[in-house]
């Protein structure tokens, strides 16, 4: 009896010991499961704030790179902006103690060098002969009329965009309108000076040279020439005219064999030439003419001028 006792005894204290190892194994269990949830809670937290930072750090990368894309392209423009208004200040001649003294000794040089000017324009002549000028690489000078810039102003401004040089060939070209007195003369030369900076987008514009309709030397308005000249020079404004010549104005219908015979006599012997031609609606021989006229001259020798190369 005893002994059945002490047997049920043992069986309570084994059944008793397996519960207890039991709720420790499911204590255990427990605990382990809610640290590996803690722990994978804090993998996954961890996980996103790295997520969040690297998110972050690429977002502060991409405003750092959008800022300095922006800054670069600000500089950009502000550099091109300076370089527009830097080239723009080159196309507008400037009168300086320089460009008087090559004003002065512009039909003297120990090169040969070529100023090609035309007088009378602009017309339907002018991109033709602008045309060449842009195949040949060539810049030229170009004596406008006031009368034609303000019917052609989109000529003017290509003229001008393309770094040829616009200079003043009064506004009217009829001898008893400009010539009426010397004030009449500078009147003219204000006149399409204004409507040349009109055409071309340029308050400040000035091109300080004229060439007197007609040429200055001699005819009957020389006494007036002479005291508009005068007046001129007071206003800083230059006049040239030419030593060279085509002969496209000597007669209405010059033949090619005409024009070069009166370039290659009337150039002859000279290291500095300024050559007379027209660009003028009847004057498209001129124009026919030029690639000729240039391919001469540079198998000659010379190097073509403006004059920019001057103010």
């Amino acid at each position: 009896m005893r002994r059945n006792r002490n047997n049920i005894y043992a069986m309570y204290s084994l059944n008793d010991r397996k519960e207890k190892d039991k709720k420790k194994r499911i204590i255990l269990i427990t605990i382990l499961s809610i640290l590996t949830i803690v722990l994978i809670v804090m993998i996954i937290c961890i996980s996103q704030n790295i997520q969040k930072l690297q998110q972050s750090k690429a977002y502060e990368a991409q405003v750092v790179s959008y800022q300095e894309e922006q800054s670069k392209i600000a500089q950009e423009q502000m550099e091109k902006q300076k370089k527009e208004e830097e080239l723009k200040k080159e196309k507008l001649p400037q009168v300086t103690e320089e460009a008087k003294q090559n004003f002065e000794t512009i039909f003297r040089s120990e090169t040969k060098r070529a100023f090609l000017t035309f007088d009378d324009g602009p017309s339907t002549v002018t991109p033709i002969i602008l045309q060449t000028l842009k195949e040949k690489n060539v810049k030229a000078t170009f004596f406008m009329l006031g009368s034609n810039v303000q019917k052609l102003p989109d000529t003017v401004k290509q003229v001008f965009e393309e770094g040829h040089y616009i200079a003043n060939h009064g506004y009217s070209h009829v001898y008893s309108a400009i010539y009426a007195s010397p004030q009449t003369v500078l009147d003219e030369y204000n006149q399409t000076n204004q409507a040349i900076a009109d055409a071309i987008g340029e308050s400040e514009f000035n091109s300080h040279l004229f060439r007197f309709p007609g040429g200055y030397v001699g005819g009957p308005y020389a006494q007036i020439k002479e005291q508009a000249k005068e007046i001129l020079n007071q206003n800083e404004i230059y006049n040239i005219d030419w030593n060279c010549l085509t002969g496209d104005a000597e007669t209405n219908q010059p033949t090619p064999e005409y024009v070069m015979n009166r370039l290659q006599a009337t150039s002859s012997g000279k290291n500095s030439l300024i050559i007379l031609m027209h660009d003028a609606q009847a004057k498209k021989v001129t124009a026919e003419m030029l690639p000729q006229i240039i391919d001469y001259l540079a198998g000659q020798g010379y190097e073509f001028k403006t004059f920019y190369d001057i103010f």
